[in-house]
């Protein structure tokens, strides 16, 4: 991404990333009982952005609609996916299918999964597992997103009912963005010289999640000629994942943004500082949102014409009409 990309007039319907979903959660009719669980946050609102790939485990691997319900019984590194009146097995049957449906998936250049939440299929967490008295034992993950997420450790995962809230879905899409952009330059580049100036665009992103693994990140870059391209890039995209797993914070966050102004301090007026930081100060205290500061750096950026923070995907991760540094 470089200077022109990352300005506010990119088009991000362009570079929709692809996200697994849970075929009930866009209004589709599978669910046991012939129903859905349409979310309009996800079909209205970041469904604008993303390019959603439906999949639904129970009908794909041959279920009817509509059928009878299902719990999860047993271990719960293995638990046993059990008709709830009739006490049908259909455990193999389940992981027949997701084992082939794994391997397809790995071609379709998903960047994230979202999950429906207590499905004892499409569960990512806390779904109830049973003993064969019906008898609740704890929880679990349903028996498909368990093993996506096996198959797919560094994968963006989440359940509809986590993204709303605010700081899960702002990590998620930043995440898938970033994921997105990656891939791209995969596609389009491919180089070392590629690698070391995506790093540069998203150095302070990684920095505002973590400042450990922006460091190791740093330091696999500056030796990237000492290892094979397919390895430096799997462990570049493995590093990078697992520093934007962390949600950034009102306080890595403050310090990203007195990390860019130390770039044009020597520019701003006494004015110009005193206000800046008087508003990162603000932020720090919750006063004000984050896009309060941001626009402000923007304001300096552009006004100053500081070329390395143009470049930095840290003003500009996602699409502004998502509204996810609105919050205070």
């Amino acid at each position: 991404m470089n200077a022109q990309d990352n300005s506010d007039g990119y088009d991000w319907t362009l570079h929709k990333p692809r996200v697994g979903i849970s075929t009930c959660l866009l209004g589709e009719r599978v669910r046991h009982d012939g129903s859905h669980r349409r979310d309009r946050l996800i079909t209205d609102v970041i469904g604008a952005f993303v390019e959603w790939f439906p999949v639904c485990p129970e009908v794909e691997c041959g279920l009817p609609v509509p059928r009878e319900s299902m719990h999860l019984e047993g271990d719960r590194e293995s638990p046993r996916l059990i008709t709830t009146r009739s006490r049908v097995d259909h455990t193999e049957k389940m992981l027949k299918w997701c084992s082939k449906r794994l391997k397809e998936l790995e071609n379709e250049n998903l960047c994230g999964f979202v999950f429906r939440k207590n499905s004892p299929s499409s569960g990512m967490e806390r779904v109830r597992i049973y003993d064969e008295n019906r008898i609740p034992r704890g929880t679990t993950s349903g028996i498909f997103a368990m093993q996506f997420m096996r198959h797919f450790p560094l994968l963006p995962v989440e359940e509809d009912g986590r993204l709303h809230d605010h700081d899960i879905r702002e990590n998620f899409i930043e995440r898938i963005f970033c994921l997105k952009r990656y891939r791209e330059f995969l596609e389009t580049d491919g180089t070392v010289g590629g690698l070391v100036d995506f790093h540069t665009d998203h150095k302070l992103q990684i920095l505002a999640h973590n400042q450990k693994v922006c460091r190791e990140i740093g330091s696999l870059v500056a030796h990237a000629k000492q290892l094979g391209k397919r390895e430096l890039f799997a462990e570049y995209e493995r590093l990078l994942l697992a520093a934007l797993n962390r949600k950034a914070t009102t306080r890595s966050n403050a310090n990203a943004l007195l990390h860019m102004m130390g770039y044009f301090k020597r520019v701003l007026t006494a004015d110009e500082k005193r206000e800046l930081l008087e508003i990162i100060d603000e932020y720090k205290r919750e006063l004000v949102p984050l896009i309060v500061p941001i626009t402000l750096v923007k304001h300096y950026v552009q006004k100053y014409d500081q070329q390395y923070l143009k470049r930095q995907t840290y003003l500009n991760p996602h699409p502004i009409e998502l509204k996810l540094r609105n919050h205070a």
